[in-house]
């Protein structure tokens, strides 16, 4: 067993990252553990944590690919096949599968569902099932971080959403890739027009390929319908089918192309950083509401300030929180 915890986080945190950098699953099992801790003495903790993640890690290795779609398109199964695709690669596969909160105790109500879709246990392959606890952007607010620690262990990370809807499009915030898994003769090109959900794509899988016809002529209107990337990115809209694994090879070489094209175009970084402000920004905005990003200079003036920050996100979170928190005291004092 690993010996770090949360309460030797403190002076074990280089170690502990260290740890989860080679791969060390309880130590990354604990690691996750602690984000999800809401007390506030665990929260310095993770801040510590993530600080000692290395930076070179965070913004150059891996690849953060977000997969989403409508309920019942066939995310899960794609997905499962996209990791037998890249372990066949010798890649190491992260997934954070974020599953609706139980009303009750709100926790994951579908649980480690990949999981149930891997025929063995496969120790290039790490899945943790997280719940949205009444968050409406088809993600939890611990995704960030949480990739965060699987990106310094794994070769790709898979974040998989809940369901998108007309609200459901924070995965585009998240990740540097947006797979959206589409099916045929569904409606999903008007809902999806509707949402806006054709403006956050960087590859489109049309699931059920071996239905022929209503596949095609799917893909054909999504096509039609893409939002265009001016800086030359084209979607590229793949037929796949999970349950014949036709196309599973091309969907994972176009993901791992539109990866590339970030590399090349010198997105990624920046884009991996912006990720984080904004999560900073969404949880406070939660909190606080827009008024309270408004009282700090506005959304643009943070992200500005955040990209000269050479803090964890947590820590980053907790001055403006305090910072906050500090003002209102005063005008009520």
């Amino acid at each position: 067993m690993s010996a770090f915890g949360p309460e030797k986080a403190e002076w074990q945190a280089g170690e502990w990252a260290a740890a989860i950098c080679r791969g060390d699953r309880p130590a990354l099992a604990r690691g996750l553990n602690l984000i999800e801790d809401r007390r506030p003495s665990e929260r310095v903790h993770a801040a510590r944590l993530l600080r000692a993640l290395p930076e070179d890690r965070l913004r150059e290795r891996g690849h953060l690919v977000g997969i989403t779609g409508p309920p019942g398109a066939g995310k899960s199964s794609v997905a499962a096949e996209l990791i037998r695709a890249w372990r066949r690669d010798g890649r190491s596969v992260g997934v954070l599968a974020v599953d609706p909160s139980s009303p009750i105790s709100g926790g994951a109500l579908l649980g480690d569902r990949l999981r149930m879709l891997q025929p063995a246990p496969d120790a290039g392959v790490f899945i943790r099932s997280l719940a949205t606890r009444g968050q409406v952007g088809g993600l939890s607010a611990d995704v960030a971080p949480m990739s965060m620690l699987l990106l310094c262990a794994f070769d790709v990370v898979v974040v998989e959403t809940v369901g998108i809807g007309q609200t459901e499009v924070d995965v585009a915030l998240h990740t540097d890739t947006i797979c959206l898994v589409a099916q045929p003769a569904s409606g999903d090109t008007i809902q999806f027009l509707k949402a806006g959900v054709m403006e956050i794509p960087d590859v489109v899988a049309v699931n059920k390929a071996d239905l022929g016809a209503p596949s095609r002529k799917a893909a054909a209107e999504i096509q039609g319908a893409l939002a265009r990337d001016s800086a030359g990115w084209s979607v590229p809209v793949v037929l796949v089918s999970a349950t014949e694994q036709q196309g599973i090879d091309q969907l994972a070489t176009a993901l791992e192309q539109h990866r590339q094209w970030l590399a090349d175009q010198q997105r990624l970084t920046p884009g991996r950083i912006a990720q984080r402000g904004r999560w900073c920004l969404k949880c406070l905005r939660d909190e606080f509401g827009s008024f309270g990003l408004e009282q700090l200079g506005g959304e643009q003036q943070l992200l500005a300030q955040w990209s000269q920050q050479k803090r964890s996100p947590y820590e980053y979170l907790e001055e403006l929180r305090g910072r906050l928190l500090a003002r209102w005291n005063q005008t009520r004092s």
